[in-house]
């Protein structure tokens, strides 16, 4: 395993660097070295590193979440609040849906797969879209508007909703008797416990640190360590009561910014230093988890259902922004912001076929499919269009003083 992970580091770090030369995002570089040498590949991974994995990338997610939490600041939360609100779950249920109808049609199955197959897909990726965003932000691109912020906020919430779905119809697959007001319900009380025990977590970490004299490198280890066990949890009581523990991570990042800012830039400073090497191994093994060979197979319909769903998501986007003073730019920015698939389907992509599910093959061919076709196009739009479209806030203060 040792091999392994210095082989992902190094090619990681190569692949990262001759993307960003290319004018392309590093993190692309990173997905297709792990499509490479992952197991449908070259099969140069250890079998030992690809059992961890997913432990792996959870812990490289916490990192970049943590991170996110430190970059959102109050002012700027209560600008896009209702916006943001609606961009966590109209998008997601319009192309979870259409997928839902328009899939089962093209591909035969019944109305319970395709459930499972419209919400598998219908989650958008938190980890193509998070470091964009915070790329932005640092720069000030956006800002104004809150316009990163926003898309940070409605996307940590977007994957919450489309998992509480997706669990209701893998519920009725089971046989099991499933009460849909029940789970709509569980959509914010998962919200609001993830909120809660993020904040609780952040007093108490807050409270230790003005206790006790701590190292800062001591408290981004603590403050880590305290998100990992929130998601532990989570995992823990997924069967009693649903917790929205990511959102709850971020919240960690965000109490501290509003309680100690000094301390939350110094370690916010230490969180950037950490994912230079979390970002290699989450892009690297979430590529690798990409069977390249069971994409191919679904052929030009996997494609049309896609694009389909994309563009339900699209017109959910639109539509959850009206009535902001965001411009056509900016509300098109915001469409192709939501578009890349990737940690989700990675996840719960083979769960219909561990299940049983007559269709649990092709729903995993899809979600394939759904990685390898938006996570690169998506992070290359974001990037591209994001330059393009987005104001940086010094600009936009100098041209109000003209």
């Amino acid at each position: 395993m040792a091999f392994s992970l210095a082989m992902i580091i190094l090619l990681g770090l190569l692949m990262s660097q001759l993307f960003v030369k290319m004018k392309l995002p590093g993190l692309l570089g990173m997905l297709l070295l792990g499509v490479l040498i992952g197991p449908y590949g070259l099969d140069y991974l250890d079998e030992s590193m690809l059992l961890i994995s997913g432990d792996l990338r959870k812990i490289a997610l916490i990192i970049i979440l943590i991170r996110a939490g430190f970059g959102i600041n109050r002012e700027t939360l209560t600008k896009i609040g209702i916006p943001a609100l609606k961009l966590s779950f109209i998008p997601g249920v319009f192309e979870g849906l259409t997928i839902m109808f328009i899939g089962g049609y093209l591909l035969g199955i019944s109305r319970v797969e395709a459930g499972m197959l419209g919400f598998i897909i219908a989650a958008v990726s938190p980890a193509v879209i998070v470091p964009s965003m915070l790329f932005f932000i640092e720069r000030g691109k956006g800002e104004e508007k809150g316009i990163p912020t926003l898309i940070l906020a409605g996307a940590s919430v977007d994957d919450v909703v489309a998992i509480t779905i997706f669990s209701s119809f893998v519920g009725m697959h089971g046989g099991q008797s499933v009460n849909f007001a029940r789970q709509l319900f569980n959509i914010p009380l998962s919200i609001l416990l993830g909120v809660a025990l993020g904040i609780v977590l952040s007093a108490v970490l807050l409270y230790l640190f003005n206790r006790f004299d701590i190292r800062n490198t001591k408290k981004v280890l603590m403050i880590l360590s305290s998100a990992i066990l929130l998601t532990t949890l989570e995992d823990a009581l997924q069967d009693v009561i649903p917790i929205a523990a990511l959102l709850g991570v971020m919240v960690i990042g965000f109490v501290i910014l509003e309680k100690k800012e000094a301390l939350a830039k110094e370690l916010s400073s230490k969180f950037n230093k950490l994912w230079v090497f979390a970002e290699i191994i989450l892009f690297v093994l979430v590529g690798a988890q990409v069977n390249i060979y069971l994409a191919v197979e679904t052929g030009w319909i996997g494609l049309i259902i896609i694009a389909i769903g994309l563009l339900a998501r699209s017109i959910g986007v639109y539509l959850s922004l009206l009535g902001t003073n965001l411009s056509l730019k900016e509300r098109g920015f915001c469409m192709v912001a939501y578009l890349p698939k990737a940690t989700v389907q990675a996840a719960i992509g083979a769960v219909p076929l561990s299940i049983g599910a007559p269709a649990g093959e092709v729903t995993l061919a899809l979600a394939v499919l759904a990685i390898v076709v938006t996570a690169p196009l998506g992070a290359i739009a974001i990037k591209v269009m994001g330059e393009r479209v987005l104001e940086e806030k010094a600009k936009l203060s100098s041209e109000a003083d003209v």
